[in-house]
């Protein structure tokens, strides 16, 4: 059945929509031997190739997608390479049994806490799109006099450079003097948009932690710069909310269960 490039090689693996649109723009992606053009429809028997190497869609369709909880650590960047030679999250990471591995969201070099990298394209897109309205819950300590004013304001909306933004919630989580913690959730992920919006109110951010991306929480054990599989029951759940239907892994033989891949270095 035909479907446009992007969504395709998204579901394969190869990339984020935006990712693979991009490809199409630069011209190196080529069907049947031509430049793929632009929402281009494509049947999964089609010669598609990515800068002169062929891939093999059909194969990856099949294979067992997997998600990836990771903990970032404060320096790191979310890119796969940096020109200026700083450390990335990807470096960190394990093999992926099939594909390559998707960063769903960002966090900036300040940022610590919870990132989620999948091998499926579309729960990627879909994780990221405004419509799904997936929540980011984040611990942030705050340096400041915050008053229910301010608090108010936060969760009614502020006008920042990029369009309104507000917290869903506001959760007071203990402090003392001007450093206090709070728990926000938000349904978006724009650009430092929780330091923003405390500024706009006044109050400077000294520590800001993702613990949570929708129905993925992180796992209080896991260590800074270590990753680890989601279970089975996870995976139902992070499809679930955004629509999209899981297929369970056939049980190994011998009725052992599927190895976590943790670890803190690439293949660890």
């Amino acid at each position: 059945m035909a479907e446009r490039i992007q969504k395709m090689l998204s579901r394969a693996g190869y990339g984020s929509r935006r990712e693979i649109e991009r490809w199409v723009e630069e011209g190196v992606i080529l069907v049947n031997g031509m430049k793929a053009t632009p929402g281009q429809a494509i049947e999964e028997t089609d010669q598609v190739s990515l800068r002169g190497q062929r891939l093999r869609i059909s194969q990856r369709l099949v294979a067992k997608p997997q998600v990836l909880t990771y903990h970032k650590k404060v320096g790191e960047i979310c890119t796969r390479n940096d020109p200026e030679g700083r450390p990335t999250v990807f470096k960190n990471l394990p093999d992926p049994s099939s594909g390559r591995w998707i960063q769903v969201g960002r966090l900036d070099i300040n940022t610590e806490g919870l990132l989620l990298f999948t091998t499926d394209g579309e729960l990627a897109n879909r994780l990221m799109h405004p419509s799904y309205k997936i929540e980011r819950e984040y611990a942030v300590r705050v340096m400041g006099n915050v008053t229910e004013e301010m608090l108010t304001a936060l969760k009614a909306g502020v006008m920042l450079e990029d369009g309104l933004a507000k917290f869903e919630q506001i959760i007071y989580g203990g402090g003392e003097g001007i450093n206090q913690w709070f728990h926000v959730i938000l349904h978006e992920g724009r650009n430092r948009e929780v330091r923003r919006l405390w500024e706009s109110v006044g109050c400077k951010v000294s520590r800001l932690t993702r613990v949570r991306y929708g129905t993925v929480s992180m796992p209080r054990y896991l260590r800074n710069g270590y990753s680890e599989t989601l279970e089975p029951k996870a995976m139902r759940a992070i499809y679930k909310s955004v629509n999209l239907e899981f297929e369970e892994p056939s049980p190994p033989k011998g009725g052992k269960k599927p190895r976590k891949i943790q670890g803190g270095r690439k293949g660890g």
